[in-house]
This record gives structure tokens, sequence and C-alpha cells, in this order.
């Protein structure tokens, strides 16, 4: 009987893995727990408690609430917070179950509504130019999103509650293991709040891969869907390197900034560079890329595997430019080919087919890219209407008008999410990836980055 115990608790170690690592999967069933609810929950307040997540509970009904904690917290824009609230049950009268339910806040926007129907075509109106014009390729990925049931500003978050089970069986296996000559799993550090999970993402991110993110430049949610995508990556235990479409005089300034404290002083250093003051700011010098760049800074601030290179030639142009990019892209992969390169650019860049509407001939960075590494994924943005910086040329005084534009799109629901095809469409792409409802990220510099006196981001105020 003994030896059965040992050997149960062994397999399920086996099982759960490393506690330390926040989990990418977003599962589609629930976590049960073979106890008594009762002898579960102290677990449970025992994993917040060293999660460094603070909360309320009401014990009498076995709920507990967490207090607001910012993603990427310290931030220096106000972005989005979330709390749990978990409950626990009772699935028989020897096994029992949490319900964990995500509430997510931003002072920035009115969170979209949930429940919206799915539509998953994309139109930017610019000429013909479209995120994806073929809706017919589109099927619904099914299986991932099917479980989630919406409840107001809250979402039930299975990949949290499957989180805190692979955090607490650990050490109540460590408990019950007669021998002490049995491994047993690292206690989990400190929890890192990367949003909710990205629907899709575990499928496509695979360590040697390249994907190309063609964005639309100037929106706050391209920004936080990058540091989110890597945010989850890294805290599962995979390195990302992530490739900037900023110039490659930049390097040294944001590898040192990378690596700083990120203080004052740090970020007067970042935002010193001719780039950030352009006379015609694009949107990839917008607030909410700079604020990326912080949440950068803070994964690696707590030791994950995070590198960030950038590979524009602003001073070319036409095709001598996509050359360039593609060389600078090739090298950095070349050199950490172990790595999951996510490389974001305009739309333009990182189509793998070859040829435009005005120019045949034309080859883009993504093609030159396929053409000398083997696994290439090319994703374009789609997203729900709503406005961009976006920098458009005046037919009247044949220069270029920067400022916030309409942004028109489709709507696909309020959740983040990756999605291929059977096969790339014309462009090239292999699909797309959602940002739901955007917003414009006006420049940096406006915000009052790299400003000593500039205000730090203020926490909503409690609703409970």
């Amino acid at each position: 009987m003994r030896s059965m115990l040992k050997v149960g608790w062994l397999a399920l170690l086996l099982a759960v893995g490393c506690a330390g690592r926040q989990d990418l999967e977003a599962p589609d069933h629930e976590a049960i727990y073979d106890m008594p609810l009762e002898e579960m929950w102290p677990s449970v307040r025992e994993y917040f408690t060293d999660a460094r997540l603070p909360y309320r509970e009401d014990r009498g009904s076995l709920v507990l609430q967490t207090e607001w904690k910012q993603e990427f917290g310290g931030s220096k824009i106000a972005g989005y917070w979330h709390r749990y609230m978990v409950i626990g049950k009772r699935e028989t009268p020897t096994k029992s179950k949490l319900w964990i339910i995500r509430i997510t806040k931003s002072v920035n926007k009115a969170l979209s509504q949930p429940g919206k129907e799915l539509d998953w075509g994309v139109s930017r109106g610019s000429g013909g130019l479209s995120v994806e014009d073929e809706a017919a390729r589109l099927a619904f990925p099914v299986g991932e999103n099917a479980f989630y049931m919406e409840s107001g500003q809250g979402t039930r978050d299975l990949t949290m509650e499957w989180r805190v089970f692979r955090g607490i069986m650990p050490k109540i296996a460590k408990k019950q293991v007669v021998s002490a000559e049995q491994p047993v799993a690292k206690a989990a550090p400190a929890f890192t709040e990367c949003g909710q999970s990205i629907l899709g993402l575990k499928k496509h991110a695979k360590a040697g891969r390249v994907m190309l993110l063609g964005e639309l430049h100037g929106t706050q949610e391209v920004p936080r869907f990058i540091a989110q995508s890597v945010c989850q990556l890294v805290t599962s235990g995979m390195p990302v390197t992530v490739g900037l479409e900023l110039p490659v005089e930049n390097e040294e300034r944001i590898t040192t900034f990378l690596q700083s404290q990120g203080g004052e002083v740090d970020w007067l250093k970042l935002m010193e560079a001719p780039f950030w003051r352009s006379p015609y700011p694009d949107g990839r010098g917008s607030e909410a890329v700079a604020n990326m760049l912080e949440q950068l800074r803070q994964l690696r601030a707590q030791g994950l595997d995070v590198a960030v290179f950038v590979y524009d030639h602003p001073k070319l142009s036409r095709q001598k430019r996509e050359d360039a990019l593609a060389r600078t892209v090739l090298a950095q992969v070349k050199a950490t080919p172990r790595r999951f390169h996510l490389v974001v650019s305009g739309n333009i860049h990182s189509r793998t087919a070859k040829g435009l509407p005005w120019d045949t001939q034309y080859t883009p960075m993504g093609y030159l890219l396929k053409d000398q590494l083997e696994d290439v994924t090319a994703l374009d943005m789609a997203y729900d209407t709503g406005t961009a910086w976006i920098c458009a040329a005046n037919k009247q005084s044949s220069k270029l008008d920067c400022g916030v534009k309409e942004a028109k799109g489709k709507d696909n629901g309020d959740r983040f999410f990756m999605h291929t095809w059977s096969s790339t469409n014309k462009e090239g792409y292999h699909g797309v990836f959602y940002v739901g409802h955007v917003t414009a990220s006006e420049p940096a510099i406006l915000k009052g980055l790299g400003n000593p006196d500039a205000a730090p981001a203020q926490e909503p105020a409690s609703s409970l």
C-alpha cells in the first residue's frame, strides 16, 4: 500500500512538471483535485500568498478575491489591471475544483462587451490593400475558446485554474510522499501578470520559428499584444527574441535601456534619440511602443529570457531597404537559431509573396526570409474598427499628414488570438493575429515620456 502511494504521487509530480513555469496552454477542461475542498483550500491560500497576490477572503463560503494587479506592474503609461475571484466548488464529497474569474479594468478606454457575432474579414479601406479580403479562407478556431464563459466584466480563466493546480499539487505531493528520496518540484516564483491567454499562441510559437507580424502602426493594442505574447511565452520557459522595425542606429540605446533599472535617467537616455522626435511620427515611436519596451525590460529584470533587436534602415528606400531589412533579421536568426523570433513590421514588409499592386517585381522582406529560412510564418493584423495614429499623404500639400485617424476593421470579439489557414493568401500571409478594437497611440514625446516630471500610471479605484 505504501509503495503504491509513493508511485502515485511520483506520477503526479512528473505530470505536473516544474511549478516555476507559468503554463502556456489554454485548456478545454477543468482541473479536478482528488481531495475534499476543505483539505485543498489552505493550499489555495498559500499559493496566492506565495505568488504575491494579496487577497480578501469570505471564509464562510470558501471564496477569495485578489487585489488589482497591473500587467507588467509599474508601467510608465496607465494600462490594464486584473484581479481574480477564486471560488471553491465541491465536485463530489472527496473531490473538488476551483472556478477562477478574471476581472479586467483599463483607465485608457472602456472594455468592449463580449458576445458579439464573429466576422472574420477585415478591410483597412486603403486603396484596396486589406488585412484579409478572402474571409472564406478562415475557419472558426474550435477547441481553445469553446469553454470560456463570459460574465459581465469577468471571464472564467481556465489557464489560471490549471496554473494554480500545477502550483499546489507538487507541494501537497511533497508532504505526502513517504520517502524523502523522491524528486519534488521547486516552489513557484512570484506570479507574473501577463494578461488573459492569447488564443492560438501555443500552437504557433515554436523554438526555431520566425513569426512575422504585419501591423498597422500607431495603435495601443499591437504593442500590448506583443508584450503579452512575450510574457506568456517566456514565463512558460520559451526563449523569445523580438525584432522591431526601428532604426538600427538605436540598437545600442535600446539594449542599454533593457539592461537598465528603468529609472528617469534611463528613460531620458532612451528618448534622446532623434527617432522619437521625427517631424513625421508614423506610430512606431508611440507611447505604446515605449511602454512595450518598459514591459520587456521588466521581464528581463525578473531573469526571464527576452532579447530585442532593431532592423530598420530608414536611409534606404524601395527594394534596397527590403534587402537590408532581410539581411539584418536573417543575421539575428542565424546567430540564435533555437529561439522563437517574433518580428514586427508594417504589413508590406512581412508579406511572403512577391509583388505589389503598383510593382509586380517588388520583393518584400518576408519573401526574402522565406527563401533563406525553413520555418517562417507570416500573420497579418486583424482588428475591430477604431482609431490609429497614421501618417498619410496630403493631396493638397504633397506632405505627410500625421494624426489620429479612423481605422476600419470588423469585429471578431474582444479576445486576442492567432489563427492560420490551410494555405497562404495572395499576399503570402498564413493567417491573422487579432487585437480587437483599436485605439490610437500618440507619439511618446507628446505624452511626456522621457520627462522626469511626467506623472506615473494611476491604479483604478476598487469597485469592491
